[in-house]
């Protein structure tokens, strides 16, 4: 019903930026919750981020202060922007989407497929 496809990830130095996109094909895209969740290695998936239809966010206390969750409802992207990175933020990020907003896997409906972050030191 509703695809997700992630980009942007990659390689980049300890303190470096990345931005990651989200684009949703699908209908009501503006009505779901979107959010970022990421998984290490030997690690559950966990929450990263997450806005909901208008303009409210959530973030984990870990990235507070460094990461930005948006959305361009026009353009049916949701974007990470991660700044200050560090080596504790690898992982690959999965975009979702679900009803509403939340902090848990359960609460998402669709998923997309990934993108690599490595942050080297």
């Amino acid at each position: 019903q509703v695809q997700l496809v992630e980009s942007g990830g990659g390689l980049v130095q300890a303190g470096g930026s990345l931005r990651l996109s989200c684009a949703a094909s699908g209908r009501f895209f503006s009505n779901y919750a979107m959010g970022w969740f990421r998984q290490a290695p030997g690690k559950e998936r966990a929450f990263v981020a997450a806005i909901g239809s208008g303009t409210v966010t959530s973030y984990v206390d870990s990235v507070k202060g460094r990461f930005t969750i948006s959305r361009d409802n026009a353009k049916a992207t949701v974007y990470l922007q991660m700044n200050s990175l560090k080596p504790e933020d690898t992982a690959v990020y999965y975009c979702t989407a679900g009803r509403a907003m939340s902090t848990l896997r359960q609460w998402y409906d669709y998923w997309g497929q990934g993108t690599q972050v490595t942050v080297s030191s």
